[in-house]
């Protein structure tokens, strides 16, 4: 039996497309900025689970997205100069109204004065509502944090 080999170039050419990717960078900047303008139309009608390294870690029910943005601004209180960047999409699969993927993620910034370099992973599901591609949830993980030298 001979195992089938995908190459990067055929993972980017099934990978996610620039509708589903936008979300992850509205996610994204919204953490930067908390302005909820960015997150708009972003998380599905109903269902959303968050997973997150903050507490309660778990944000889910029909207040969830509401409760992580909130927890959110907490979380960013003593972070400033805050910025990301992504990775090439990862893991990527559709069945239906659904799609999966993993994003690579490096947040940079200033925590309580100190510089930080932060990478991590989001996976995420989305699902296929009558007004486009939607977060139905996503978790984060911290893969590592460095302080630069100066």
């Amino acid at each position: 039996m001979s195992a089938t080999i995908i190459t990067p170039a055929a993972r980017a050419a099934d990978g996610p497309d620039p509708e589903m990717l936008a979300l992850a960078e509205r996610v994204a900047r919204f953490i930067e900025t908390l302005d909820a303008a960015d997150i708009d139309g972003v998380f599905a009608d109903r269902d959303v689970t968050i997973i997150e390294n903050f507490a309660p870690y778990r944000f889910d029910g029909p207040r969830s997205v509401d409760d992580w943005a909130a927890g959110m601004r907490a979380h960013r209180e003593a972070t400033t100069d805050l910025h990301h960047s992504f990775g090439a999409p990862q893991d990527y699969s559709a069945s239906g109204d659904r799609a999966f993927f993993a994003l690579p993620t490096t947040w940079t910034g200033t925590f309580r004065g100190t510089a930080f370099v932060e990478t991590g992973g989001w996976a995420f599901v989305l699902t296929k509502q009558s007004n486009g591609w939607r977060v139905q949830s996503y978790g984060w993980a911290v893969t590592g944090i460095s302080t630069p030298s100066s």
